[in-house]
């Protein structure tokens, strides 16, 4: 897992180098083809990319979009109308039973399908018109990293094509700002032994970084054995919140921007009846040290919207030494194997 954490830049500059004539021809079938609709299928790690793929869509296009729920297809068998609908199915392994499936279904109703995956010989790349490759290689271990983050990026690409931003230019930066984050790794390790004996946490996203709240508090559980809730601020004052009490440990991403708002608003609710919190950020966001316990600040100053990708890092790290801390091997949690094939 760590090795994989650490072939991030790599795998993200080989996968945007090598995405440019798969996103020129879905490019050409979009303007004679634009969707009224996006419905984004995936499982696992890939539907919390599918989440950050949902919110960045719609804000960057204004295309409405959609998670589905595989079982109205694969239980229900529920005929529905993919007329004027792109559908987009996301697996590291292109083996989701139930993914390909919903997109198989799909293209025989009317849908435009693409599918993004790490595997150009998978199933979901013969069943998808058009495939978006994530060039991670080989991901070894069953938690998801390199993966995760080429999928994430990958929708961007789709954004962009869709009409949406951001510039390329940008995403050509992020394979730096990852490296930059890396550079935290021994800070990270440190960190964890703190929390060597935690059972129970609360992870706390908004907007481009809700998909992130998942992603990790996913690790947390698949790797460490932590019970993990993710919220959105408005969520955990509807009434989780009930649950922290004094020492609790919160972990919140909190950028510069658009969510530093309603995320400093929880965070000093936190704050207030002792939660022990730490905050994941960067030097643009200086507010943020009235609000946490303990900083993990990436030293670049980021766009709002370019954060999720090098975000994500930290909380990777933190994942894979908090199991070492708690004498768990990451690469093989209990019970899992890297490739779920279920209906």
């Amino acid at each position: 897992m760590l090795a994989e954490i650490r072939q991030q830049p790599q795998a993200l500059e080989r996968t945007l180098k090598g995405a440019a004539p798969a996103v020129a021809a879905l490019c050409r079938v979009l303007k004679k083809r634009r969707p009224r609709l996006i419905v984004l299928v995936a499982r696992g790690t890939s539907d919390n990319a599918a989440l950050f793929g949902r919110y960045l869509i719609e804000i960057a296009t204004g295309i409405p979009v959609s998670l589905a729920a595989p079982s109205i297809t694969t239980l229900y068998g529920a005929p529905l109308d993919y007329r004027e609908t792109l559908l987009v199915a996301l697996s590291q392994s292109g083996e989701s039973t139930d993914t390909n499936t919903v997109l198989e279904r799909a293209r025989q109703r009317g849908a435009l399908t693409l599918g993004i995956t790490n595997e150009r010989a998978s199933t979901l790349a013969g069943l998808a018109e058009h495939v978006f490759l994530v060039r991670a290689g080989a991901e070894k271990s069953v938690a998801a990293t390199k993966t995760y983050t080429g999928q994430l990026l990958l929708l961007y690409l789709l954004a962009s094509v869709l009409g949406g931003s951001p510039r390329s230019g940008d995403l050509e930066r992020l394979p730096d700002a990852v490296n930059a984050a890396l550079r935290l790794e021994s800070e990270i390790a440190a960190l964890s032994e703190r929390y060597r004996f935690m059972r129970q946490t609360v992870v706390v996203g908004r907007g481009l970084n809700y998909a992130n709240a998942f992603e990790f508090s996913l690790k947390l559980m698949e790797t460490c054995y932590v019970v993990a809730e993710r919220f959105s601020p408005a969520d955990l004052l509807h009434g989780p919140i009930a649950l922290v009490e004094r020492g609790f440990p919160v972990f919140a991403f909190a950028p510069p921007g658009a969510t530093w708002g309603s995320i400093s608003e929880v965070l000093g609710k936190l704050a207030g009846v002792g939660a022990e919190i730490v905050a994941i950020t960067d030097s643009g966001n200086r507010q943020v040290e009235r609000r946490a316990t303990r900083l993990i600040r990436l030293p670049r100053k980021l766009k709002e919207a370019l954060t999720p990708i090098p975000y994500i890092v930290p909380a990777q790290l933190f994942a894979a030494y908090l199991a070492v801390q708690k004498g768990l091997n990451p690469d093989r949690p209990r019970t899992l194997n890297k490739v779920t094939a279920n209906l």
